[in-house]
C-alpha cells in the first residue's frame, strides 16, 4: 500500500509542482544543515546486522569522530547507517539522518538527533556532499557504490573540494581498487592521480587522523 500510494502521489504531481517540491526539499535541507559544523558522511549497507564486525567498527568510528567534535551524517536508515548514528549519539555528538522515502527497506533508525526526510535521491546526495569534509565508505551494495562513485566523480571533476574518500575494510574493497587499476587505469580511462582520491584502511585511528588533518586545513 505504501509503495502504491507513493507512486500515485508522484504521478499526480504536474512537472511544475514537482519542481516546487524539489525546491522545498533543498530549502528544508539547507535550513536543517547550515550550522551543523565540521562533519563527516558515512555510507554503507542498510542490511548489515548489529552483530556484524563492520557494524561494530562503524559504531566505534562514529563515536571517535563525535568525541573529537565532528558531526556524523548518514542516510538515516538501518545497518551501517544505524551504527554510525548510534556511535555518534552515544558520545553525545551531532548525529544526522538524511532519510529517503522508499517503498521498501528504508526505515528511519532511532539514533539520529537531527533528522531530515527526502523524496528525491539527488537532493539528499547534495546534502551528503555539501556539508561533509570527508567521506567514509563502509562495505555496502549498489547504493553505497553509487554514493562512492558520485563523490569520486565530483572530486575528480573539481565540482567539490578535494576531500578524502576513505574505504574502510581492505578485505572488502581491495578487489574493487585492483579492478580500477587493471581496467580503468590500464585503459587510460582515468589518470594515475585519480587513484589518490581513494584511501583504503582498516584502522579507525587513521581515519580520525585524516579527518583532523582536513579540518586543520579548512579551519
Amino acid at each position: 500500500m505504501v509503495e502504491k500510494q507513493y507512486l500515485l502521489d508522484e504521478m499526480e504531481l504536474s512537472e511544475s509542482w514537482r519542481l516546487f517540491r524539489i525546491i522545498g526539499e533543498f530549502v528544508e535541507g539547507v535550513e536543517e544543515m547550515h550550522d551543523i559544523g565540521p562533519a563527516v558522511s558515512i555510507f554503507g549497507s542498510a542490511r548489515m546486522k548489529p552483530d556484524a564486525p563492520y557494524y561494530q567498527r562503524t559504531v566505534e568510528i562514529a563515536g571517535m569522530l563525535a568525541e573529537n567534535g565532528f558531526a556524523v551524517i548518514t542516510g538515516g536508515g538501518g545497518g551501517i547507517m544505524e551504527a554510525a548514528n548510534k556511535g555518534a549519539t552515544e558520545k553525545k555528538g551531532r548525529s544526522v539522518g538524511l532519510n529517503i522515502v522508499l517503498p521498501m527497506e528504508q526505515k528511519p533508525n532511532p539514533y539520529s538527533n537531527i533528522r531530515v526526510e527526502f523524496n528525491y535521491f539527488f537532493v539528499r546526495k547534495v546534502m551528503f556532499v555539501k556539508y561533509a569534509m570527508a567521506y567514509i565508505i563502509m562495505p555496502g551494495g549498489f547504493g553505497t557504490l553509487d554514493e562512492l562513485f558520485e563523490a569520486v566523480t565530483l572530486i575528480q571533476t573539481k565540482r567539490v573540494k578535494p576531500l578524502p574518500v576513505i574505504l574502510f575494510g581492505s578485505e572488502y574493497w581491495n578487489g574493487l581498487v585492483d579492478w580500477i587499476k587493471a581496467r580503468l587505469l590500464e585503459a587510460k580511462m582515468i589518470s594515475p592521480a585519480d587513484l589518490n582520491i581513494l584511501r583504503v584502511t582498516d584502522d579507525p585511528e587513521e581515519i580520525l587522523t585524516i579527518v583532523k588533518s582536513v579540518a586543520a586545513l579548512v579551519a
